[in-house]
């Protein structure tokens, strides 16, 4: 692969790339939506943000410099973990949303610890402080109590508040955004092969196996190949941000590519070469990894087949099954795909009991769902995170094997024994722990070894009938097929099923 040899004036000042963090409802999604003028909240389900998107917007700063800065969309919600991770390791530059009304909240941690892992310096936007609940100075306090040490406040993180809905404050945390970026001297080189990062690879139904990739070093051009991982693809169809065709592009743009051999795998590094013949070579060496084998198990599995729309969407949905713990059974991925729902899918896990396909953002095909009807699998199709992820709770649960517990209610010691008729012996006893009641199951202990067991008909207690002794003497009706005797220790218990 020819290499262009670099000049002085083909290493350039490099855009940063920003990737905008925090809690699922603190105004992530909002602000970029003022930023680039476009809504985005509305076109997605449920108003949360559910891909990995990128976007080009230009700023003119306080001193009149015209700048761009490329933003990173990260879902917010917690099973978009690795999403939001890979998005921080493709950034330079990160904003951390807390909302002026709430403060620090889980998933703004998680954000930070990513912020942290990434290793990128990192602006404090406190966000709605339009709101009548907004409470700047208690946030700040918030966010000192979770060692987020802002300027002002004992440290040196830059901070601003602002209101995304309104927009008041946003130019001077772009302002900020630029000043950390002149600190980090971002630079590269436009006259080098284009180098970067996959941010998502998707399945598109018209076009095929797509995938957003953002430029870090170098430029791309029509007729060059890029190559991630064992996938390639030929740059003729390449489109910017806004989804416009174009021949060429540099550095920090995110650009979308069609015609992947395979879908490529999101945060994976790519590179270009010249030719198909390049490409070919150059992934011949490269193979899938074969998945790590599941541990042996003797307790029920329960397999699922996931479909999604993007290779990030799988992943959230893995993550929700990786929280989904029990002792009675194991949950199985045993296969995991981007595009519709195929009586192929419906097939392979027909001969499985108790297996479920889930589908996210995808189609169900007519001959997948008449085929699962007639071999009784279930499909389930959603388009919000958090009601897959409650539905999955409750499949899995309902899949769970039923188990008889033995609670013991108390225990009782014989001191007299009345008369049989019959297998019904009559008793005087005293209580010796918790309580003893009308109807329920005894077994019956002699010298600590259980003889027997039966159920208790009747209970007296001061010459009247009762329905359970839980203190001293009294006296009872057990039916018990076999010799009862006093000194023996009579023990409730109750079968509950969980």
């Amino acid at each position: 692969m020819a290499k262009a040899v670099k000049t002085t004036s083909s290493i350039k000042k490099r855009p940063p790339v920003v990737v905008v963090m925090g809690h699922i409802d603190h105004g992530k999604s909002t602000l970029l939506d003022y930023i680039r003028k476009t809504n985005v909240v509305d076109g997605e389900a449920g108003g949360i943000t559910q891909h990995l998107s990128a976007y080009v917007v230009n700023h003119k700063t306080k001193e009149g410099a015209e700048e761009r800065i490329t933003f990173l969309d990260t879902p917010g919600h917690a099973a978009f973990q690795k999403m939001r991770l890979r998005g921080a390791d493709v950034a330079d530059v990160a904003i951390l949303v807390v909302s002026a009304e709430d403060g620090v909240k889980p998933q703004t941690l998680e954000a930070l610890n990513a912020i942290k892992e990434a290793g990128i310096p990192m602006i404090v936007a406190i966000n709605k402080i339009d709101k009548p609940g907004a409470d700047i100075m208690r946030t700040q306090t918030s966010l000192i109590e979770h060692e987020i040490y802002i300027e002002g406040m004992g440290g040196d993180i830059p901070w601003a508040p602002i209101s995304a809905k309104q927009g008041t404050g946003v130019s001077d945390l772009l302002d900020l955004v630029i000043l950390a970026a002149d600190i980090l001297e971002l630079q590269g080189d436009t006259g080098a092969a284009a180098t970067g990062t996959v941010v998502e690879g998707k399945l598109d139904p018209k076009r095929g196996n797509t995938a957003t990739i953002i430029i870090k070093n170098g430029t791309l051009k029509g007729g060059q190949f890029v190559v991630s991982g064992n996938s390639f693809a030929p740059v003729r169809i390449m489109e910017d941000a806004t989804g416009k065709t174009i021949k060429e592009a540099t550095l920090s743009e995110p650009v979308g590519i069609v015609g992947w051999t395979t879908i490529p795998k999101a945060g994976a590094e790519f590179y270009t070469v010249t030719s198909k013949k390049e490409a070919e070579i150059a992934i011949s060496g490269t193979t899938t990894p074969i998945a790590a084998a599941h541990k042996k198990t003797n307790l029920p599995t329960i397999p699922v087949l996931i479909k999604a729309d993007a290779l990030g969407t799988v992943e959230a949905i893995e993550h929700e099954l990786s929280q989904f713990t029990s002792e009675r059974i194991t949950v199985r991925v045993i296969d995991s795909a981007v595009g519709a729902i195929t009586a192929n899918d419906v097939q392979a896990v027909s001969a499985t009991k108790d297996a479920i396909i889930v589908g996210f953002n995808v189609k169900v095909d007519r001959e997948a769902k008449d085929l699962a009807e007639r071999l009784g699998v279930e499909i389930d199709t959603f388009s919000i995170i958090y009601e897959l992820s409650d539905w999955l709770n409750t499949a899995l649960k309902n899949r769970t094997p039923k188990m008889e517990e033995k609670v013991v209610t108390g225990q009782a010691k014989i001191l007299k024994h009345f008369s049989t008729q019959k297998y019904t012996h009559v008793l005087g006893a005293r209580i010796e722990e918790g309580l003893l009641k009308l109807n329920t199951s005894v077994r019956v202990l002699r010298r600590d070894i259980e003889v027997g067991r039966g159920t208790i008909k009747n209970l007296q207690q001061m010459k009247s009938d009762v329905k359970q002794v839980n203190e001293g003497e009294f006296g009872m009706q057990v039916d018990a097929k076999f010799e009862v005797a006093p000194g023996d220790i009579l023990e409730g218990f109750e079968l509950v099923i969980s």
